[in-house]
């Protein structure tokens, strides 16, 4: 069943320089009074303190992650992960993340109301699927809307699926198998100005993108050396069908401003996770998330393959393990979108979709964000 909630938020990082204690957005459900709803998800327990910095959770009844940002039909689209209590132990493979559908949230306004259009996808309607709905995106083309998700197949090998729908909120109708050659994880859809379509993807440990540095899939974990380059994030063109990849993809180099490639030790800086690509007055930008080290970071280039110089942080850490992030335009400024754990207490697993304002040095470099003190 489709059901759509509202919720109004004040999203304290763009509209307030005060902290927050608590997270106390004011609910409203279709056909009732505004309400004051309580900072927990109906699955779970109530936390007894919460750490939010100057962003609140853009929503409460329900744990998110990993936001995918865009502007369709000039409202705010946001394609989250849909956090979920596993019952399994934390891991570096990540098993504790063990998602089962999608819900779409969407706005008008920046601190306006929020919507859940509720379950746009389900793990139980995807033929090929084993387990893990881990971090998806979106893109919208000649009147289709396509879904892109990361999901381990029946062998618990990770590939890349897409499911299309009419709305942007879906539901979506899963394709009978996954994009063929694509592997790995974390899907972003970058539409360049001449309506070209890339994806980028891939992510290291969990992600199992470590797995094909020979070129081919090998069930053992392999990595560089710690003084060779880093594993690379993978770039593929999208076919005119949104539903293949138009080439073999290709790997993304990411360098240093002497022009030699960050290497494999370098963990505050090398690709862990979480690509995304956002066009900045002519410039691409590829924003990705360090892992280990917890930072949102960034590399600029001229064209969409790169290779991309790494120029500094977007985000510092947050509370909780991961950092994922989208960056989007909306009504004449940047937003960065992120998650972190505050709702949940500090459960790792346990993720709240957030945003704040993002902004530019006069060079075309992105001021560096402290989640949790005054911009």
């Amino acid at each position: 069943m489709t059901y759509q909630h509202s919720y109004k938020v004040t999203l304290s990082a763009v509209l307030s320089a005060l902290f927050i204690s608590a997270c106390q957005p004011a609910m409203k459900t279709e056909g009732e009074p505004n309400t004051v709803a309580t900072p927990s998800p109906t699955s779970e327990k109530a936390p007894t303190q919460l750490k939010s910095g100057l962003a609140e959770p853009l929503v409460t009844h329900i744990y998110t992650a990993d936001p995918s940002a865009h502007v369709f039909e000039g409202r705010l689209y946001i394609y989250p992960s849909h956090d979920v209590e596993s019952g399994i132990p934390e891991n570096d493979n990540g098993d504790h993340f063990d998602m089962r559908d999608y819900h779409v949230l969407s706005m008008d306004e920046v601190g306006g109301e929020v919507t859940d259009h509720g379950v746009a996808l389900s793990v139980d309607d995807i033929p090929w699927a084993g387990r893990q709905l881990w971090a998806p995106d979106a893109a919208h083309k000649d009147g289709t809307y396509y879904l892109y998700f990361p999901l381990k197949d029946k062998q618990d090998i990770f590939h890349i699926g897409v499911a299309t729908s009419d709305k942007p909120y879906g539901p979506f109708t899963a394709q009978s198998e996954p994009i063929e050659g694509s592997f790995s994880m974390d899907p972003a859809v970058f539409k360049d100005d001449d309506s070209s379509y890339y994806m980028y993807f891939g992510g290291i440990w969990g992600g199992q993108l470590q797995r094909y540095e020979g070129g081919q899939y090998n069930p053992q974990d392999v990595y560089p050396a710690d003084d060779a380059p880093a594993v690379k994030p993978r770039i593929a063109k999208m076919a005119d069908d949104m539903l293949s990849f138009a080439e073999a993809p290709q790997e993304i180099a990411i360098l240093d401003k002497d022009g030699t490639p960050i290497l494999q030790e370098d963990n505050d800086r090398r690709f862990f996770e979480a690509a995304w690509m956002h066009k900045y007055k002519g410039q691409y930008y590829l924003s990705y998330s360090t892992g280990d080290t917890h930072k949102i970071v960034y590399a600029i280039g001229d064209n969409p393959y790169g290779p991309f110089t790494y120029q500094g942080v977007i985000l510092n850490p947050v509370l909780g393990w991961t950092n994922h992030h989208s960056i989007a335009q909306f009504k004449d400024k940047w937003y960065l979108f992120y998650h972190d754990s505050s709702l949940s207490g500090g459960k790792t697993h346990l993720r709240s979709v957030k945003m704040t304002e993002l902004t530019y040095h006069p060079d075309g470099t992105i001021v560096t964000i402290d989640p949790y003190m005054e911009q």
